[in-house]
């Protein structure tokens, strides 16, 4: 059949043809992403407590529905925060692969079970229970130019009508976050001296409320009758303006009426106004986009950009947008520098091989039979599911240098034929190449996709990268195969010319470029006999030449283990944001100033393009908290950013700003490299307390383990946003005394509660949305201890009766949100590494620390360090059984098991190389690098297998051992030499690009193109000495007769 193909190129020509049209199909319908989906499916349940503080919430609501969630199929770990504002939230993360649809029905069925047991407030604000990642893909800002004309609550109730809803209709939104609580709300802000000099207590209004502004449905007249018409009867419906509520009726007092006015002040105003929010100074209102679980982020983003561009055009005069973080700039900006490398690739590929075969038709031929190889892949890499993303893209740079070298082989070894005989012509060459090189052809490819088989059996987070890199390198090798049998050698007999046999076209040749080839040709063919010298020189010298072997080995073994290893590095993209951490209890207003301050020194920095304050947020454990704020910053692109364009250095320079805040701390922080696990950058660990002790004990406990932890090799400081020192006041009721003066415990604390945390059992719609009706006491009311001196409840024989004679208050202290992980009390701590150290270092030193934790203590990693450390944990593994898939799948095509090992032990001078180079550049063994290394062994094993199986070719054919290995090391030098050198070329592009992915593109190109060169320039004297030990060996074992020579010889 492979014969014919030379004789059909008609044939070979369509099945080229069918490929590439079937990898247009699959472009054009592939999704583009940054990185493959590996961000586990998230379900998160959410609601309120109005009034609750954090341990009320998490005993009475938490505790009961995590109890129920726990357990439910495919879950991988729960975690849960509760806050002093009476929010919650529950995230059940599920296990890769999982359907989020089915996890969302499943976990909402759990909630559902558990909802008896809560209280009747809790459902009655409502549950929600939503499918999401745990990461934002963007944020964007909507400000005003007039802070006079437009404060921040006509802006975010205009977001709310105007943009939130139409933004959750595009498609793979899983939710619109927007920071600060300032929906409309009709306040109704009681005071309770006139409430109590009228004999009314909280319920008396609430009930008043609900008696009068209700919704109703009268019904019609004349329907069912004789009647000539119908008329519907209607009625008005709840009340939506503070008039209409001014006049609610509460009580009767003989001929006159006691209205809501009377003893309250009614305001159309904000459900809160614990927040402050600013875009370089302007009010602002923030808005973050969080995906659903499966979604694409690029498409949503593209989608949410076409709509708030829509509705931008009819803005109020003043009013305007802003982009502040997006996934898609990152995606444009990575996958654009990727593409162009792609290119560049390409062409200095082709420069190379134009060098080594001088001959344009030859150097036609690679070049038709790579894009082949390239455009194919797309079409499989849509019916493996897979994404257009960097993983992908990386693997189709490396794949240039890499299915060149088919080509190439075939067109060297055709024009090889042709040179010896003159007499042949280019199809007769073609045929005599072909029944050389099929086998090897054939046996590099299964090598090189042998080595990738392996990585199908990666789980987790990083089994998902290396198989989307992998698969797709390997999908293109075996297109490149393909067209290595079947193309390659029909255009080789189409195109060619014997330009020895005398009959071919002569072209006039400049003379510069005669006597460049001429040059070079004399120069290598110098280079190739001191190479035979060198080779000859090691053979004779075997055992010095073997303890050579075995250092390099030894040297590539301790590089690998003294690099630093991370997961995915930190690239520029152009954001961070901050973080504000006040004194416990510190009131907005305080916090807002301070957060001023901050924006102040901002401002001087040149390189930040748009600053957003949040005050009242505490994003680390995601907690509304007056004592807390937060900022997003972002960055001008890099050419814009002044002298200054480092990230980190920036970094460095704002943290210094930042410490001279006296008020308060504030710190600056970068968000982790890979959507979907959090929102800051470091090791992630959770603190553990299994039996349930008090907050103050598990905080001492927390101190205690981040004051060694900082004390760790590489550790630059280890942080917290768990304190349980805030001020706090408890309530304690004199249940005997309370019994005595005939008023329910019960009923006094419900007043309480709406006194101080306000009722929200009503509700109103206007402007077409659904808004709470909150009856509170007035500001004034509350602003200290004495607020109690002014509360009456009514007892049973309908007298007022004051609660300071029945309560007392007690001072204390406790935290302002909890946490729980895994049904256990917790404390989230986060290592941020020293310069020159990666995460996935530092966290072996830490677990040093963590292992000694007392026995009613424990420890877990979680998010982005949860998947590195189950990631390296199977790296070793899957790396062995690579070079075990090879070795058996030599051993095969040899019929030997020694054999083999002369093609594996030559791996080392190559990894040795990577690791040098790394080293060398200040990088860490990253992911990039462990993919790289995994080609590099398939890369570095194809060399091997050229000099061996041309070697045993010639010792077949009656040679020695030892020239079959010299002929073998001979004849293939220039085939190794010249692709190893396309695909070294091919890697300068993403050696020397800048930008988004500048650290990425390093890390995979510096080790592969390092790695191959150290492993020609050691592995072509290295491997010829291999092959004849162990032929050596086989023919020893296998008890061969009349062996030609001895190892001795």
């Amino acid at each position: 059949m492979l014969k014919q193909i030379i004789d059909r190129p008609v044939l070979a020509t369509v099945i080229s043809i069918v490929l590439v049209i079937l990898g247009l199909i699959g472009l054009t319908r592939l999704s583009v992403t940054r990185f493959p989906d590996i961000s586990p499916p998230t379900v998160m349940v959410s609601g309120s407590y109005p009034g609750g503080n954090s341990e009320t919430v998490i005993r009475s609501v938490v505790t009961p529905l995590e109890e129920q969630i726990n357990g439910v199929e495919n879950m991988q770990y729960i975690k849960s925060t509760a806050s002093n504002d009476g929010t919650f939230s529950i995230s059940v993360i599920f296990k890769q692969g999982v359907d989020p649809d089915q996890a969302a029905v499943n976990v909402q069925n759990r909630v559902q079970q558990a909802t008896p047991k809560l209280p009747q407030e809790v459902i009655r604000m409502g549950l929600t229970t939503s499918k999401q990642q745990n990461s934002m893909i963007v944020i964007f800002n909507l400000y005003t130019d007039d802070n006079k004309k437009y404060d921040e609550l006509f802006l975010q109730n205009y977001a709310n009508i105007n943009l939130v809803p139409q933004i959750k209709r595009v498609p793979g939104v899983g939710q619109v976050q927007i920071f600060g609580q300032k929906d409309y709300s009709m306040r109704v802000w009681l005071d309770p001296r006139k409430m109590a000099n009228a004999g009314l207590i909280p319920s008396d209004v609430t009930q008043a409320i609900a008696d009068q502004s209700l919704e109703s449905a009268p019904g019609k007249l004349g329907e069912e009758s004789k009647a000539a018409l119908e008329y519907v009867i209607r009625y008005k419906g709840k009340k939506n303006k503070p008039e209409q509520y001014e006049n609610i009726i509460v009580k009767k007092n003989g001929g006159s009426l006691l209205r809501l006015k009377d003893i309250a002040r009614i305001e159309f105003g904000a459900i809160s106004y614990n927040g402050d929010n600013k875009s370089n100074g302007k009010n602002a209102v923030t808005m973050a986009i969080l995906q659903t679980s499966g979604s694409n982020a690029n498409d949503i983003e593209i989608g949410i950009n076409k709509e708030v561009e829509r509705l931008s055009k009819s803005f109020p005069p003043g009013i305007k947008y802003v982009n502040v973080m997006s996934t898609k700039d990152k995606l444009d900006e990575a996958t654009g520098q990727v593409k162009s490398t792609l290119l560049e690739a390409f062409g200095l590929v082709f420069i190379v091989v134009f060098i080594f075969l001088q001959d344009f038709r030859s150097t036609i031929i690679p070049a038709i039979a790579v894009p082949v190889a390239i455009v194919g892949t797309f079409f499989f890499l849509l019916v493996l599911g897979f994404t257009i993303n960097i993983l992908t893209l990386f693997a189709l740079v490396l794949a240039i240098g890499i299915v060149v070298d088919d080509a190439i082989v075939v067109v060297e070894a055709v024009h090889s034929k042709m040179e010896d005989d003159a007499r042949l012509t280019p199809k007769e060459a073609t045929h005599s190449a072909m029944s050389e090189i099929t086998g090897a052809v054939i046996s590099i490819t299964l090598v090189m996709s042998a080595v990738f088989i392996p990585i199908g059996f990666m789980t987790g987070s990083s089994g998902i990268f290396y198989k989307q890199f992998a698969y797709t390198l390997a999908i293109a090798i075996i297109i490149s195969a393909v067209n290595a049998l079947t193309l390659t050698p029909a255009l080789c007999a189409l195109l060619l010319r014997n330009n020895h046999s005398g009959h071919g076209e002569k072209e006039s040749i400049p003379s510069f470029k005669e006597r460049f080839f001429t040059g070079f040709n004399s120069s290598f063919t110098n280079l190739t006999n001191r190479y035979i010298k060198g080779v000859r020189y090691l053979i004779s010298r075997r055992w010095i030449a073997a303890g050579f072997v075995a250092i390099i080995a030894a040297i590539a073994v301790f590089l690998m283990n003294s690099t630093p290893k991370s997961f995915v590095p930190m690239e520029d993209d152009g954001f961070f944001l901050y973080s504000l951490a006040m004194p416990p209890g510190t009131a907005m207003d305080r916090t807002n100033a301070t957060m001023k301050q901050i924006e102040q020194q901002l401002a001087t920095v040149e390189a930040i393009k748009t600053n957003t304050s949040i005050t009242g947020f505490n994003i680390l454990n995601n907690s509304a908290s007056s004592a807390y704020g937060l900022g997003f910053v972002k960055l001008k692109p890099q050419k814009e950013r002044g002298e200054v364009k480092d990230i980190e250095t920036i970094m460095n320079i704002i943290s210094g700003k930042l410490s001279t805040i006296k008020e308060g701390s504030a710190m600056a922080l970068r968000m982790p490299p890979v959507d979907g696990f959090g929102v800051t950058n470091g090791a992630e660990i959770v603190l553990q307390d299994r039996t349930a002790k008090d907050p103050a004990v598990l905080k001492a406990m927390t101190d205690k383990v981040i004051g060694q932890l900082m004390q760790q090799e590489g550790v630059q400081y280890a942080y917290t946003t768990f304190r349980a020192d805030f001020p706090q006041l408890e309530l304690e009721v004199d249940e005997e005394k309370a019994r005595q003066m005939g008023v329910s415990v019960r009923e006094m604390l419900n007043n309480i509660q709406t006194y101080f945390a306000g009722d929200q059992s009503a509700d109103f719609s206007r402007f077409g949305k659904f808004y709470r009706v909150n009856v509170k006491a007035d500001g004034v009311f509350r602003t200290d201890q004495d607020a109690f001196n002014e509360i009456f409840v009514r007892n049973d024989k309908m007298e007022m009766v004051p609660v300071k004679a029945i309560v007392k208050l007690r001072k204390v202290y406790g935290p302002e949100a909890v946490s729980r992980y895994n049904l256990y009390n917790s404390v989230n701590i986060t290592a941020i590494a020293k310069p020159g150290y990666s995460n996935g270092e530092i966290m072996g030193n830490l677990e040093t620390v963590l292992n000694q934790l007392p026995s009613d203590y424990s420890y877990e990693w979680t998010g982005l360090s949860l998947e590195e450390k189950a990631g390296g944990d199977q790296t070793i593994a899957i790396f062995g059984l690579c070079l075990l898939f090879v070795f058996f799948l030599l051993a095969a095509q040899y019929e030997s098991y020694l054999l083999p090992l002369a093609v594996l032990l030559s791996i080392p001078t190559g990894v040795l190389g990577a690791f040098a180079g790394i080293k060398l550049v200040g990088l860490d063994n990253n992911i990039y690098v462990q993919i790289g290394l995994i080609m590099l062994v398939g890369l570095l094993a194809k060399n091997a297998i050229l000099i061996v199986e041309f070697a045993v070719q010639r010792r077949k054919s009656g040679f020695s051992i030892t020239e079959a290995a010299i002929e073998g090391a001979k004849s293939r030098l220039r085939p190794i030499i010249m692709t190893s050198l396309a695909f070294i070329v091919g890697m300068i592009p993403l050696m020397i690009a800048h930008g988004g992915t500048a650290v990425g593109n390093r890390s995979i190109s510096v080790s592969a193109a390092i790695g191959m060169l150290s492993g020609v320039l050691l592995g072509v004297f290295v491997i010829p000495l291999l092959y004849i030990v162990f032929q050596y060996l086989q023919e020893k074992v296998s008890g061969r007769k009349n062996i030609i020579q001895t190892i001795k010889e």
